[in-house]
């Protein structure tokens, strides 16, 4: 058995005035609680060390680039990797990361149990739009704030798995998962900020929103044979709900950990990662059942193009 005992942490709002150091505390007593359950692996949300903050229109860059890392590890989140290393706990998460030649992603990182960084991840499919939209309900301002991700969908072994990251919108798109279910991935994990309610339709509450993510990280987990962890930050960052449902998906795409909350949270599952070797072996053997010939559509071409 190849087993990783993995804390999914689910953190509740941060505010905008919170300081990093104040969040990082809030992170270190779920890694704390996370050692108590016997994890190796803690995974955090998306955007885990500052508000949401593409939900501000911003104009003045220096406004913008404080929200962003220029570090990692830096004063602020050295700590958790201290303590990590202390615990031999890998921890991944997600922060807005600018690189020294003045390049802005939505980032996620990966370490070994040893607190040393040996994966990065940028984020494929950005959300949103650029420019102040009248017409929302609120902001959401990702494709201003963000570049498109450079990295692709690699995958790293470690803790004797293949795994594989990706970050909140890259849950809904099927490719994400399939070009790393190529490359063999036993363990996606993913963070992610949601809202609750659908900026561009208020018919669609939280309800509705939570189903869609589920059936998303299910679906890829099955269709991939794949451990899928999804981890939220959740609740009210200065009058704006995100939504929570963390969940532990199993490589058949059942549930196994789901989250109760809208704070901070710790789910804890020991994930078999030779649960996924049946399905890769079947029913998704790709080697045998994929028919590359018929599917040149979905890499030379984007928006949908009516041919009849």
């Amino acid at each position: 058995m190849r087993e990783i005992v993995i804390g999914a942490a689910q953190m509740g709002p941060n505010q905008k005035a919170d300081s990093r150091e104040a969040i990082v505390a809030r992170m270190l007593a779920l890694l704390e609680e996370a050692a108590r359950a016997g994890c190796t692996l803690v995974v955090y949300p998306e955007l885990a060390l500052t508000t949401f903050f593409p939900r501000w229109y911003m104009e003045d860059q220096a406004e913008v680039d404080g929200w962003f890392e220029t570090e990692m590890p830096n004063a602020a989140t050295r700590p958790l990797f201290d303590r990590a290393r202390d615990l031999g706990i890998a921890i991944s998460f997600g922060y807005a990361e600018l690189t020294p030649d003045g390049h802005h992603f939505n980032t996620q990182i990966l370490t070994d149990r040893q607190a040393n960084i040996i994966a990065k991840y940028r984020k494929t499919h950005l959300p949103g739009h650029s420019e102040y939209d009248t017409e929302r309900a609120f902001q959401h301002l990702e494709k201003r704030y963000f570049e498109p991700g450079d990295t692709g969908f690699p995958v790293w072994r470690t803790q004797d798995a293949v795994v594989g990251m990706m970050i909140c919108n890259d849950r809904r798109w099927p490719e994400s998962y399939r070009v790393m279910g190529l490359q063999g991935v036993e363990l996606v994990i993913l963070g992610y900020n949601t809202p609750s309610v659908n900026s561009q339709d208020s018919r669609e509450g939280e309800d509705k929103r939570l189903y869609h993510s589920e059936l998303s990280m299910t679906a890829g987990a099955y269709q991939n044979a794949t451990w899928v962890v999804g981890v939220a930050k959740a609740g009210d960052e200065d009058g704006h709900p995100l939504m929570g449902g963390s969940i532990i998906v199993d490589p058949n795409g059942y549930v196994v950990e789901r989250a109760k909350t809208t704070g901070d949270e710790l789910l804890v599952h020991a994930c078999d990662m030779d649960l996924s070797v049946f399905g890769k072996e079947t029913i998704f053997d790709f080697k045998r059942h994929r028919r590359i010939e018929h599917y040149g559509l979905i890499a030379s071409q984007t928006g949908v193009v009516v041919k009849v």
